[in-house]
């Protein structure tokens, strides 16, 4: 990285503005694997308590640009300020398996606090009586929960959330949805969700991002109603928007999804 590291400095000279006080803040960054270049000059900002969808095709490059801003690539190039106290939570909730679910929570915390800390984040995502209960016996939602509680015990100024809901279902989705809701609202973290899920990103979203060859193509604010309701005329418009923009033909999609309907040698 050129300047400003991903280590809180200030952004990018902007003194006083509103980009000195942003979680995320990048200039021009760029990311490269051998002769392909996945991003391609990526200008974003975050303010504090805004929650940002990144939306994009597989290999766009979504997740190259989470763990950008967690720390975990330091081969990128361009500016970037990113808030210092920053969590992830992962598809996959990394769980430490031969650790209980309160040791995975509060792993790496210091402190004599820590332990009750750690018990506070565990009921609030409403695993209270799960604390010494191994990973292998958790459900998938359960584990989501606990990856979910040990970010927040940190009290981060970022949440990344790559894809965390990509693999429960449906049910266990619209749990996750509400649960993330209400604790981002207590504690306000900027975050920035990865996702493939349109619905999901506008059900949860302020603001979506389209990531596309390596660039922003679109910035959209996710202005509804609250509760955000699929139905809405203005739901729907927007749902329209965020596919065109990927790529996505809908009259097509609906039209191979009525034939899939049709029994076998029916004509449509």
């Amino acid at each position: 990285m050129a300047t400003g590291t991903l280590t809180g400095a200030p952004a990018l000279g902007h003194r006083g503005s509103d980009r000195s006080r942003a979680a995320v803040v990048t200039r021009g960054l760029r990311r490269t694997f051998g002769d392909r270049e996945v991003l391609r000059g990526i200008d974003v900002d975050l303010r504090p308590g805004e929650f940002v969808a990144l939306l994009g095709r597989s290999g766009s490059g979504k997740t190259t640009l989470l763990r950008i801003l967690a720390g975990l690539d330091a081969g990128a190039e361009g500016r970037a300020h990113v808030a210092e106290r920053r969590s992830v939570v992962f598809q996959d909730a990394r769980l430490l398996p031969w650790a209980p679910v309160l040791d995975n929570v509060v792993l790496g915390l210091r402190g004599p606090g820590a332990e009750a800390h750690g018990r506070a984040a565990i009921a609030e995502v409403g695993l209270a009586g799960h604390e010494r209960d191994w990973p292998k016996t958790l459900s998938g939602g359960e584990a989501q929960r606990a990856a979910l509680a040990r970010a927040l015990v940190r009290e981060p100024q970022l949440l990344l959330l790559d894809e965390p809901f990509g693999a429960l279902d449906a049910l266990t989705r619209v749990k996750m949805h509400a649960l993330v809701q209400r604790l981002c609202a207590r504690y306000r973290p900027a975050v920035l969700l990865v996702t493939h899920d349109v619905d999901e990103a506008l059900l949860l979203a302020d603001r979506a991002l389209v990531l596309t060859d390596g660039v922003i193509s679109l910035d959209e604010p996710v202005d509804l109603p609250s509760p955000r309701l699929r139905r809405d005329a203005g739901f729907i418009a927007l749902r329209s928007r965020l596919l065109a923009e990927l790529g996505v033909d809908e009259a097509a999609e609906g039209a191979r999804d009525r034939n899939d309907d049709q029994p076998e040698g029916e004509a449509p």
